[in-house]
């Protein structure tokens, strides 16, 4: 059985100006299934394109991005886009849900994109497993900032992905409500057996994952 994930030597250089910005190089990382390896890495080191690397919205320079067992660089954009789809989860500081959806019709639609059956059960099953069954009929303008962000989790595990990724997903809210959106975070990730990156720079999350990982002169390192 693949690991959900494999970053093997990759690297990824920008050019700005007349410089060449070297921000991974020879980076990897590996996965397994039902693992939650915490990212935190200081801004402007790489974690942002790790991040983009890993969730395929950015090819490297070189080296080799496996997905669930498959080489993503391989693969034309529309391989690429269906297994972004169908295989990884993106949950963000922001919890970017479409304002004119309720919050099950936000959890439903990837399904419908990726032609699940039984969205609405689905949908219905992870939003109470959050604990928001009273709530799902309610737009996101109705939503506490708690409930908007687990709603975005819920939404990063419809499709039942191999992979979450996770950019500050607490970032945002208050530390009471960070600990109790966090403590559905890695209870659904481990039931669903999703290997997940999470990025953030709250010691006291990070200190409750499986291991934690830098990125130091570009490369992925074990703290």
């Amino acid at each position: 059985m693949s690991d959900p994930l494999v970053l093997d030597r990759v690297s990824r250089t920008y050019r700005s100006g007349d410089q060449d910005l070297h921000v991974l190089q020879n980076a990897s990382l590996t996965l397994h299934a039902g693992e939650i390896v915490a990212l935190v890495a200081p801004s402007g080191t790489g974690k942002s394109t790790l991040l983009h690397l890993a969730g395929l919205l950015e090819r490297p320079d070189a080296g080799v991005v496996r997905v669930d067992g498959l080489d993503a660089g391989a693969l034309p954009d529309p391989a690429r886009t269906a297994i972004r789809r169908d295989r990884i989860g993106f949950v963000y500081q922001a919890h970017h849900l479409l304002a004119e959806f309720t919050a099950i019709e936000n959890v439903i639609l990837p399904q419908l994109i990726a032609r699940r059956p039984d969205a609405r059960r689905r949908a219905e099953a992870l939003l109470t497993a959050f604990g928001l069954s009273h709530r799902l009929n309610h737009l996101p303008g109705k939503l506490s900032g708690g409930e908007k962000q687990r709603v975005a989790i819920a939404r990063a595990l419809a499709n039942a992905p191999a992979v979450l990724l996770a950019d500050e997903p607490t970032g945002n809210l208050d530390v009471g409500t960070s600990r109790i959106v966090f403590d559905e975070l890695l209870r659904m990730v481990r039931e669903q057996g999703v290997a997940a990156l999470i990025a953030t720079h709250n010691p006291e999350l990070a200190a409750r994952m499986d291991r934690r990982v830098t990125l130091q002169d570009g490369a992925v390192v074990e703290v």
